[in-house]
């Protein structure tokens, strides 16, 4: 149980909080995430996907010679197999065997074919990007004269089509042919307004990881190239790195290719290049030797070169933001360049959490938080035995914290134990309250564990007070020796401790029916659902003598017809005749099935049209009948009718 309440403690004492500030993220790509990309980039090179093989090997070194020579053998396939676009295949194989040092030359009719390909009208700026970056893989010089001819077609393209990605891949091929290109460098502010901003805190373009690195690597890159100032500023360069940082997590090898060229790129914006500013650490200070150690790194993090000079910090208690300090210098440490430290005994803080305003170099900020813990003092303990029904005064006896009451406390079903502590803090010496407070039983023959809260008094003094007769169930009526424990746990004190107060022997009455009762920890009963039962059907004598009764009327019109004879002088061969009897018969027909096989609205939808039929016919059957009786012919009874 002490273990576990550690345990829960260490969980809550685990509070660094970091908020965003000016030109300062709260995070870093680091060696664990490093190692891992690397991982994903060992696992692409496994793959029969041409383009992981490409950015797995670019980013791969010192390949096995073996390896690599099994990877070319198979290249050749993986591009036949591939079904991207041709310019991509192109690229990507050209680029692998590269990477991988392939001996065996490229077909003269692929080569060829590549050489020719700028000729040609490329249909995107995304085909112009990897022809042009194609030759310069083969280390073949494009000649000015198709340069303006690429970069005319180019400039047409982006009027028909000026979305992001096509912006993306014109800001690379820019900076790659230089020169007559400078249009496409007036087209950077038009991308950056397209960006989407994501919880106030992050910057993306449209189409996710790859594209927003596309598009922010070839903005850096076309603003050096022409020389032009780059217009992103601070805030924005914060946000897009967060964007960054929170994708680390990516899987594939493109995708990890991208996001580290993403971060090395902002990492050299100049003026715009956020750092992150992080406490080292659980952000936990010990009250008796409280330093304060901050790290400053880069987005791939590195120490910052130059690294920064003034480094501050304004400290505020968070409960109601009153200044601790008003400017505290953090100072380097020799053994490592990115680690600032301050020492804070001068200002004696108390337990509690603070807030912490970093600033380097008055340009780089960053607010988090950090915790000084405290030292808990057991003040006091008096712990007795007393009558469960009286209320007069106890003789209680006083233990000294870490030690054991000597001797052994005794007590009967009739009997209550009583134990009353004060804990302070120990630099102030002032009463606290803790999260954790138990008196916890345990009994030295079976090893069982009873725990029970010590509450809290009007004085802040922390009582114990079990009626040994009311709470024999809670033992399972086990007499016998026990220890009584104090245990004391909170998130903000350093020495959280389980003291052996006394060893106590408690009797219980005998055992009852009572103490055999399960703990309510033990496996509950199953649960049967009971589902509703059938309702009870009358025997089959009933049902038959029912169903005798319903078919007595046919069966009496069948022996009186037997008896009387038909008349079937009058039956004519009329179409109304024969349609209401057929229609007649069929519902009678129906009515027998149903009986049989088919529910209500199955019969529903079959008997509607059979009397609607059968209706219409027994109606014209029925005007042709009247109209004889007149003697007169049915047109003419029609006719006076409907008059």
């Amino acid at each position: 149980m002490y273990i576990l309440v550690l345990f829960y403690t260490a969980l809550a004492l685990s509070l660094s909080a970091t908020t965003m500030g000016a030109r300062t993220v709260q995070d870093y790509l680091g060696q664990k995430d490093i190692n891992r990309l690397q991982r994903v980039f060992s696992e692409g090179l496994k793959l029969n996907d041409l383009q992981a093989i490409y950015y797995s090997s670019l980013n791969l070194k010192d390949l096995d010679i073996k390896e690599s020579a099994d990877l070319c053998s198979k290249l050749q396939k993986l591009y036949e197999d591939s079904k991207l676009n041709a310019y991509e295949k192109d690229f990507y194989l050209i680029g692998a065997r590269k990477n991988l040092l392939c001996k065996e030359k490229l077909p003269e009719a692929f080569l060829g074919k590549v050489y020719s390909s700028l000729k040609a009208n490329p249909s995107s700026s995304q085909e112009i990007f990897y022809r042009v970056l194609s030759h310069k893989l083969l280390g073949v010089q494009i000649e000015e004269q198709n340069t303006a001819s690429i970069l005319k077609i180019l400039q047409d393209l982006l009027k028909k089509d000026d979305s992001i990605v096509s912006l993306g891949y014109a800001f690379h091929i820019a900076s790659e042919l230089g020169g007559g290109a400078a249009f496409v460098a007036d087209r950077v502010e038009d991308a950056i307004v397209q960006a989407d901003e994501v919880d106030g805190k992050m910057l993306q373009f449209e189409g996710g990881l790859s594209i927003t690195a596309l598009v922010v690597t070839g903005i850096f890159r076309v603003t050096n190239i022409f020389k032009k100032p780059i217009p992103l500023d601070s805030e924005q360069a914060v946000k897009f790195a967060t964007y960054f940082l929170n994708r680390r997590s990516v899987q594939s090898a493109k995708g990890a290719h991208v996001l580290i060229e993403a971060l090395k790129t902002l990492n050299s914006a100049g003026k715009s290049t956020p750092v992150c500013i992080q406490l080292i650490g659980n952000g936990q200070l010990d009250s008796d030797d409280p330093v304060l150690n901050v790290a400053v790194l880069d987005l791939l993090g590195n120490p910052i070169i130059p690294p920064p000079q003034n480094i501050y910090g304004k400290i505020l208690l968070k409960k109601d933001n009153s200044v601790l300090a008003e400017k505290v210098q953090l100072t380097p440490k020799s053994s490592d360049k990115s680690i600032f430290a301050a020492q804070l005994s001068n200002y004696k803080p108390t337990r509690g959490i603070y807030s912490v305003v970093i600033n380097a170099d008055n340009t780089f900020t960053q607010t988090m938080f950090f915790k000084v813990l405290g030292r808990v003092k057991v003040h006091s303990l008096e712990i007795g035995v007393a009558e469960a029904d009286t209320s007069s005064s106890v003789k209680k006896q006083s233990v000294t914290y870490p030690q054991t009451l000597p001797g052994t406390l005794k007590a009967d079903n009739t009997q209550k134990i009583l134990l009353k502590t004060v804990l302070t803090d120990e630099s102030t010496t002032k009463v606290i309250t803790v999260h954790q407070a138990f008196v916890l039983m345990f009994n030295v023959e079976t090893e069982e564990e009873i725990i029970f809260v010590a509450e809290q008094d009007s004085n802040k003094a922390y009582k114990f007070d079990m009626d040994v007769g009311s709470h024999g169930a809670d033992f399972r009526y086990k007499s016998g020796n026990y220890e009584l424990h104090l245990i004391i746990g909170d998130s903000s004190i350093s020495n959280s401790f389980n003291w052996h107060v006394a060893n106590v022997e408690l009797k219980f009455p005998q055992e009852t029916e009572t103490s055999m009762k399960l703990p309510i920890r033990n496996t509950l009963p199953e649960i049967e659902h009971m589902f509703r039962p059938p309702e009870k059907r009358p025997p089959r004598f009933v049902s038959d003598v029912f169903t005798g009764l319903c078919l007595t009327p046919l069966v009496l019109l069948l022996i009186f017809w037997g008896k009387l004879g038909m008349n079937l002088s009058n039956f004519t061969f009329e179409l109304s005749t024969l349609g209401f009897h057929s229609g007649f018969g069929g519902i009678l027909a129906l009515f027998a099935v149903f009986w049989v096989n088919l529910n209500m609205f199955q019969t529903l939808r079959l008997l509607i049209p059979i009397a609607v039929f059968t209706f219409i016919c027994g109606n014209r059957l029925l005007r042709r009948i009247y109209a004889q009786r007149l003697g007169k012919p049915t047109s003419s009874s029609s006719s006076n009718t409907s008059t």
